[in-house]
């Protein structure tokens, strides 16, 4: 069973966001899945590159809407 974990980083601004993310990620399993929602017009930069330096996936963005969500697969 597949277990979905969310952030609501809503209302953070850079770099809670990110940071957040980060410690959230810390505590799951290689592999797993979570969801970030974000409002700050920030983190259309700072989610891609916080993945991009610690070598998790972005599996998928969509930035049309607010909140922004940003789906992360943990290295």
């Amino acid at each position: 069973m597949n277990e979905e974990h969310i952030l609501d980083a809503t209302g953070l601004l850079c770099p809670l966001p990110v940071l957040k993310a980060r410690k959230r990620l810390q505590g799951l399993a290689s592999g797993a899945v979570l969801k970030v929602q974000a409002d700050d017009p920030a983190a259309i930069i700072d989610i891609p590159h916080f993945c991009a330096e610690a070598g998790h996936e972005l599996v998928s963005l969509d930035s049309d809407d607010s909140p922004q969500i940003y789906v992360i697969r943990k290295k």
